[in-house]
């Protein structure tokens, strides 16, 4: 005999499917997508254009996207119904960095990519790119090369501005990392679901290993400051005498 009509109390209760939690309604989400080229970044057009509200049909809840990406650009678009999360990862104090792979038709010299580096004047103020190199691919040829460019401005159409600047169009653009949060593998319109690790990556920056800030003189095992290296100017403390060689220089002026 089934008993119908039962009441849950979700705070205390735990509802199980073949052994298996089932989550409550109220439970934060967070979606990746490989946002491909000609979708909007809404949920809903006036015009009827197509949006990325296209691929989220099988979410049940009610999630935005997390920043924007243009109608001519692809890639890496989060999404989720935390505001929380939305407000910090696009809060410019919060320094996160954004990773590009940009095609671009020519082939721009060191002296123009230092100028990216150095930073460049565009609609919307003064912007420059943390790091910037030339890549390879199987696409590339001696008309247009493929540069990979990190940011951590957020600016409307910031990087075709940029590239603009120095005299070069942008032929195709594609966000690969929000943070260290890479789209990987992930086919263009796929979705997928993030977990506590992959927030996490979103807040570690993208940058090269050699741009990490060194530290010269390291402590030793016990914790005490590390001796200095011959030839090395260390402060006072290099020339300072101890109380031996004090007592042997004193004794060279008292001696008869």
């Amino acid at each position: 005999m089934f008993e119908l009509g039962i009441k849950v109390n979700p705070t205390e209760d735990r509802i199980t499917v073949d052994r298996k939690p089932i989550k409550q309604d109220h439970d934060k989400i967070y979606l990746m997508l490989h946002k491909p080229k000609g979708i909007l970044t809404t949920m809903e057009d006036e015009l009827g254009r197509p949006t990325v509200a296209q691929y989220l049909g099988a979410i049940s809840k009610r999630v935005f996207p997390v920043g924007r990406l243009d109608w001519d650009s692809e890639g890496l678009l989060l999404f989720t119904n935390d505001g929380e999360f939305a407000n910090k990862v696009m809060q410019p104090k919060n320094d996160i960095t954004k990773t590009y792979l940009v095609k671009i038709d020519g082939q721009p010299d060191d002296r123009n990519l230092n100028r990216l580096r150095m930073g460049v004047s565009i609609p919307g103020g003064r912007v420059r790119a943390l790091h910037v190199e030339k890549i390879s691919r199987k696409e590339g040829s001696k008309q247009y090369n493929w540069i990979k460019i990190v940011i951590n401005e957020g600016k409307n159409r910031q990087i075709r501005f940029m590239f603009e600047k120095i005299g070069y169009d942008v032929m195709k653009l594609q966000r690969v990392a929000i943070g260290q949060l890479k789209i990987g593998k992930l086919d263009r319109g796929e979705l997928t679901y993030l977990d506590e690790t992959d927030l996490k990556k979103v807040f570690i920056k993208d940058l090269p290993t050699d741009m990490k800030p060194r530290i010269n003189a390291k402590p030793n095992v016990k914790g005490k400051p590390a001796k200095p290296v011959p030839g090395k100017h260390v402060g006072k403390r290099a020339f300072k005498a101890t109380h031996k060689q004090n007592r042997d220089f004193n004794k060279m002026f008292t001696e008869k």
